[in-house]
């Protein structure tokens, strides 16, 4: 066969017969297929049971919308959420831990539109929820309330104090169990620590100062108003639990035992585990042994095995006061400078006087605590070491302070309009605050210090006289105090005190 037949016979088309069809190529694909549908009634059933709210969402579409980029979206979800729990309370129960996660994750949020409507969804949820069912999902609650509090944005700063309103507001005990992270965000958000050059022979008390951040919405003394309220609240909380759980500890022991002795066990748990240490809950068998030790569980902070002591260790009040007593000393001289002082007499404006008014409850709540301690007495001998001097020079040399109403008519005789110690308005009490760093200083005097101390001794009781002589009715506040310093007195000078 020639090359030109065997061209045509490649391109010839094969003729089929009537009726028959293509034969099937080698290679063909193959391209039928089959489908079955599945039904699952229940799992739609339920889907379609979960109640929406007015815009006919769910929970699970709501909190899904908390991760959208854009914040119109996520402020819309968390607004959503509130009405839909407000309509189905049963739900919070349900999925507390998806919406604690969510809720919390936006307290840094970047848009302050969506931390405020966290917020206030927070404000509404903490009254409905027990300690007991957040205990569990508290760290992570902890964890983003730090997160902004030593946030970089001054805005998500100012709300993180809004939060830890509400935390103390509604779960005092659990918040102040935090407070080794607590209070030294505290310090942060006031101040900042010096570079380390030249530092080598300083103390650590020394290494911070105050911060000026002129970004910031607030002036630097409003700022510090703020932060400070907030730690004296704190601190108030520290102390009023620490006091119930000493008080209850007591009682409890004193009622199953009047005379036994309460001895600390160590447990070291990795040896337990392994049988290699032996603990004895009870001093005597029998079906109704005596108890002679107190046992209480506490939830583990910042790693395994270890337990945030917070205030409760003597060495970290003392590490504390060293850090926040020189910073409190500058919020006093920044609010009554040296020179206006002396040119204005006594007369303190209304802001500073606040910031002196939380100084002194702060220092006044780090001598309460302290007189928890077993080292009472050596804890006092400390800080009258350390800190007496700096208080006689910047807190009595203008003592008593008073409030300077500036009046619009006549502003040339404002230095001569000094209203007598009285209870003000907007949580302005400068009776309540001489009372206070009274109450401070007589804390730091005894017996055997009266003949150095006699000259500032004599002025607080001058006051106390004074005070008991005008006749004004006392809220329980000023009573407390005024009767606390009195007793010191009295304790200081007992044969003036039987005159």
């Amino acid at each position: 066969m020639t090359k030109k037949r065997k061209r045509q016979d490649d391109f010839q088309k094969v003729k089929l017969k009537v009726g028959k069809k293509k034969p099937k190529l080698e290679n063909a694909t193959v391209t039928n297929f089959k489908t079955k549908t599945i039904h699952l009634p229940e799992q739609l059933k339920e889907d379609g049971t979960l109640p929406t709210n007015n815009r006919k969402l769910n929970i699970k579409d709501l909190l899904s919308q908390m991760h959208h980029y854009n914040a119109g979206v996520k402020q819309s979800a968390l607004l959503g959420l509130k009405d839909l729990l407000s309509q189905y309370p049963f739900i919070i129960d349900a999925h507390l831990s998806n919406i604690l996660s969510e809720v919390t994750a936006v307290f840094t949020d970047k848009d302050a539109n969506v931390r405020l409507a966290a917020v206030q969804l927070l404000q509404f949820l903490a009254p409905k929820i027990r300690a007991e069912q957040i205990s569990p999902f508290f760290p992570l609650v902890s964890a983003h309330l730090s997160s902004a509090m030593t946030h970089i944005t001054e805005g998500i700063q100012e709300d993180s104090l809004k939060v830890l309103d509400i935390l103390l507001e509604q779960y005092p005990a659990l918040i102040t169990g935090r407070s080794s992270i607590l209070l030294k965000n505290f310090v942060e958000l006031i101040s900042h620590q010096q570079p380390s050059k030249g530092l080598i022979n300083r103390d650590r008390s020394q290494s911070w100062i105050l911060s000026v951040n002129p970004n910031r919405r607030l002036t630097s003394q409003q700022w510090r108003l703020k932060v400070l309220v907030r730690l004296s609240k704190f601190l108030q909380a520290l102390a009023d639990g620490s006091s119930r759980l000493r008080e209850s500890e007591g009682l409890q022991e004193q009622k199953e035992n009047p005379h036994a002795t309460s001895n600390s066990i160590f447990i070291n748990w990795k040896e337990h585990a392994n049988d290699q240490q032996h603990i004895q809950v009870y001093e005597n068998g029998g079906s109704q042994p005596n108890v002679s030790s107190q046992f209480r569980l506490r939830y583990l902070v910042g790693g395994l095995g270890s337990v945030d002591e917070g205030l409760s260790s003597t060495e970290n009040l003392k590490g504390f006061i060293e850090i926040i007593i020189p910073l409190l000393i500058e919020c006093w001289i920044e609010a009554v400078p040296p020179q206006l002082a002396a040119s204005v007499g006594n007369g303190i404006e209304r802001e500073p006087l606040q910031v002196m008014q939380q100084v002194l409850n702060i220092i006044s709540l780090l001598w309460k605590l302290s007189k928890q301690h077993d080292e009472t007495h050596k804890l006092e001998s400390w800080l009258r070491k350390n800190y007496l001097i700096d208080f006689k020079h910047h807190f009595m040399s203008h003592f008593p302070y008073a409030l300077k109403e500036i009046t619009k008519h006549k502003r040339k005789e404002t230095n001569k309009s000094i209203k007598h110690c009285t209870v003000l308005s907007n949580n302005v009490d400068h009776l309540l605050l001489n009372l206070t760093l009274s109450d401070i200083m007589v804390s730091l005097a005894n017996a055997s210090t009266l003949q150095k101390d006699s000259n500032w001794i004599e002025m607080i009781r001058k006051f106390v006289t004074e005070t008991l002589e005008d006749g004004f009715r006392l809220n329980s506040k000023q009573l407390n105090r005024l009767l606390g310093v009195s007793w010191r007195l009295m304790l200081i000078q007992p044969n003036r005190g039987r005159c």
